[in-house]
Formats: C-alpha cells, structure tokens, sequence
C-alpha cells in the first residue's frame, strides 16, 4: 500500500515536471482551418512558450501550421491528423503526440462543426454527424488527454461551448448543434469534479458571434451589422478573443478556476 506521504512526494514530482511552460505541451484539436479559432490559438500559446500539438482532420494544414510555429516561436510542434469523431484514430494520434513532445499538460478542445439546418428539415445523419464531432469528438480527446494528466497530476482542460447552449440558438447553427454544446458545458463540470483531486482543471469558454467560417463563411456588411446590434461590444468577436479567453484558462493565472463556463460574447449572454 502506498502511503499518503509518497503520495504527496509522487504528486509533487509529477508537477514539478510540467512546471515550467517550456516543458510542457497543449493540444489545440481543429488548428488547421485559416480563420478558425484553434489556429489563433495555437498562435497565442506558442507565442506564450507552449509546446503545441496539432490534431485535426486537414493533414497539410496541420503540418503547415506545426511548422510556422516552430519557425516563428522556436517551439516544439508536432501535427497529426485524425477525425475527432473516430475514437481510434483520436488515441492513435494523441499516443503520437506525446511520443513526439514534452508532457501532455494543456487542452484545448476546439474541432467542431456548424449547422443551420431547421429541426423539422434535420436528419438522423445530420443529428448524429454535429453530436459525433461536437460532443463525442470532445469527450474521445479528453479522455485520451486526461489519462496522460494523471500520470503527472498537473492539467488545464477547455473546451468550447457557446452561447447557442445557453440561448437555444440564435446566432447561426440550431438545434444539434446547441445540445451538443450545452453537452460540453455538463462535461466540463463533471470532469472538474472527477479530475480535481490530481490537479486538473477543466472549464469551458462560449463565445458568441465570431467571425469563423462556422458562421457560414465570410460574414457580409449587412450580417455583420445585423449580429453586432445584439452586442454590448458594438462588433462581433475575432478569433484572438477567443484564443485570450483560452489561453488565461490554459495558464497558472487561473488555477482557482474549475468547472466553469467563461462567456467571451460581446454582452450576448448574461446570467
């Protein structure tokens, strides 16, 4: 029986180890899309000194992406490809991951997909291909993730939601799309429970309107206009404002911060 004294010793050797930012590394998942919220991201925390592992389903966009960053940041980098929604392949490609870079201590749960259609024009196939990516693909990456966390009892998990969990919509994508992210938000706050007692916070961000191509592509004048008027901010959300909100979560600024969903709206959403 190990007792509580080696425990303690055991714990504190295992975040001595990722306590540096220069010996750790944070999974950004879906970092390949050009004006997507996991490639600011992954921008921002290298440039903060992380080690960034890249899994999305675009293989070149990946490695153009692992590559900028080592360039630019002087980082370690490594990309794989996997669809988030395919268990196998997601621990295939985390096992690669952590092969190739320095301790897994940093998530970023990211890969998702829009969806604008009607609930009474939806299809099964339709239902279950956002629930696979937005949902289930969260949970197969965490799950992963969070085995090589305990290992080293050091963590920070984040995931994104949105305001469409909160609001039932309202922005872009319907139904599917807003169980799967309020999904996120219960998972987020049973695995802060769960992940706590080895120094692994997990918490969630849900952004409003941001001008992704999960908006349905480039936004106009007009809808930009149009979506702005909700906003407290007077202009919709950039990529940077999420990827901010991301990485103070990711960082040892919030290590009093668990279980919690931090609302980067623009006034959209208050509660």
């Amino acid at each position: 029986m190990t007792s509580a004294g080696n425990n303690e010793e055991s714990s504190s050797r295992g975040t001595n180890a990722v306590r540096s930012v220069a010996n750790r590394t944070v999974v950004v998942t879906g970092a390949a899309s050009p004006r997507g919220i996991g490639r600011a991201t992954a921008i921002m925390l290298a440039a903060r000194g992380w080690n960034v592992g890249i899994l999305d389903i675009d293989a070149a966009g990946g490695e153009a992406l692992a590559s900028e960053l080592t360039t630019t940041y002087n980082v370690k980098t490594c990309a794989v490809a996997a669809d988030v929604a395919n268990e196998s392949e997601v621990r295939a490609a985390i096992d690669a991951l952590e092969a190739a870079l320095p301790p897994l201590a940093g998530l970023a749960n990211i890969a998702g997909v829009s969806s604008p259609v009607p609930y009474l024009e939806l299809t099964s196939d339709e239902w279950h291909r956002v629930i696979n990516v937005n949902l289930n693909g969260v949970h197969y990456v965490t799950r992963r993730v969070a085995e090589s966390m305990v290992r080293h009892r050091y963590g920070r998990i984040v995931s994104i939601s949105s305001t469409s969990a909160q609001r039932g919509g309202g922005t872009y994508s319907k139904t599917p799309y807003s169980v799967a992210k309020a999904g996120v938000i219960g998972l987020t706050r049973a695995l802060a429970r769960e992940l706590g007692p080895y120094n692994i916070t997990v918490n969630a961000v849900a952004p409003g309107p941001i001008d992704t191509d999960i908006m349905g592509g480039p936004l106009s004048p007009d809808r930009r206009d149009a979506l702005a008027a909700d906003l407290l901010t007077n202009r919709i959300g950039q990529p940077e404002d999420i990827a901010s909100a991301i990485a103070y979560l990711l960082s040892d600024d919030s290590t009093y911060i668990t279980g919690q969903t931090l609302n980067a709206d623009g006034g959209l959403y208050m509660h």
